[in-house]
């Protein structure tokens, strides 16, 4: 091959390179320009103010693209699917209580994206910010608003599988004390101090008390529900096999998700709920695995996302192990139903 003919060889190599950067940036930017248009057929979104303190309501992360794609929308309560009022404030995961409501945000760089919880008050003014060490995953804020918490993933991506590493947080967000990681407290396993350097903890859930807590800890291989103490900072394992634990408004029962053999590796899990006096569980209604920390909307009723066409829709389930699941919202995440009847640390 002549020198003339390796050039031209690099020149045009070159210039297909080129034609595929320029494609991609221009698809890249098509789709972004997609997603800033509304989509015929999608819910009618209309920005204005939101309140955590109107208990007609239901908040959540809106996931219908356009101009208010991410931000916390409001719809009423008795009406989930209906016309919604956007904030302007963009959460990935979202929840409140008591006037209080806990954000978990994207903050975007140059090179990465780093992450960041916000204490909002019940204008969605902000309060407080801390560090997230990675994806975020899970919030939840205390029935009384005195404590949030959230859970991110610091390696992997996935609850599906086994290799992933979380870090759940608590923070008291009246003095702004705030515990990095539950590994700081003391493991009490089968009426011992347990330590293992391969402990993992994620998605808290909180008593109306302000000092107990439930959440999942995993080691070798196998979840537990533990039951925390914020004053005494010790978690004890209660029951084998839970994840993303969800109180009941009355304290009495936890609704999870379950690991069940023989389901695939990627959609390993299904709805329970567990009575905490008698460890009797309760297999739900619900036929496809669901990856989510559930809601309590009341003391007969859960609230949870499963994929839809825009990420995500929320449906409703009874508690009882009764009826069928009922899709209540297309392109929604991460609600908090702000009345007082759905209480207790209930994405």
């Amino acid at each position: 091959m002549t020198l003339r003919t390796r050039i031209l060889v690099l020149v045009s190599a070159l210039v297909v390179l080129a034609g595929v950067a320029t494609a991609s940036v221009l698809h890249a930017s098509a789709r972004a320009e997609r997603r800033n248009q509304a989509q015929p057929g999608g819910p009618r979104i209309t920005a204005g103010t939101v309140s955590l303190t109107d208990s007609r309501r239901l908040v959540f992360r809106n996931m219908a693209w356009g101009p208010h794609r991410d931000e916390l929308t409001s719809v009423p309560a008795s009406d989930p699917s209906g016309p919604r009022t956007a904030s302007r404030v963009k959460c990935l995961r979202f929840y409140a209580a008591s006037g209080t409501g806990v954000c978990l945000q994207a903050v975007h760089g140059a090179v990465q994206d780093t992450y960041r919880a916000v204490i909002l008050d019940s204008a969605l003014r902000v309060r407080a910010r801390y560090d997230v060490p990675g994806i975020p995953s899970r919030a939840r804020v205390s029935p009384s608003g005195r404590y949030a918490a959230w859970t991110a993933f610091v390696g992997g991506d996935s609850y599906a599988g086994t290799n992933f590493s979380t870090r759940a947080a608590i923070v008291d967000t009246r003095t702004g004390k705030l515990t990095p990681s539950l590994e700081a407290y003391r493991v009490v396993k089968d009426g011992r101090t347990y330590r293992s350097a391969d402990v993992n903890f994620w998605g808290v859930t909180f008593a109306d008390d302000d000092r107990t807590f439930y959440a999942t800890m995993a080691t070798h291989g196998t979840t537990y529900l533990i039951r925390g103490d914020l004053a005494a900072r010790t978690v004890t394992t209660v029951h084998t096999n839970v994840e993303c634990p969800s109180l009941s408004p009355d304290g009495t029962r936890v609704a999870f998700k379950k690991r069940v053999e023989g389901l695939p590796k990627d959609a390993p899990w299904h709805l329970y709920v567990l009575d905490l006096r008698t460890g009797h569980e309760t297999a739900l209604a619900e036929p496809r695995s669901v990856d989510d920390q559930v809601i309590w909307r009341d003391g007969r009723t859960l609230v949870y996302a499963l994929p839809g066409d825009y990420g995500a829709d929320l449906w409703t389930l009874p508690a009882d192990g009764t009826g069928k699941p009922r899709r209540v919202s297309t392109a929604a995440v991460s609600p908090a139903y702000l009345d007082r009847t759905s209480t207790s640390g209930v994405s």
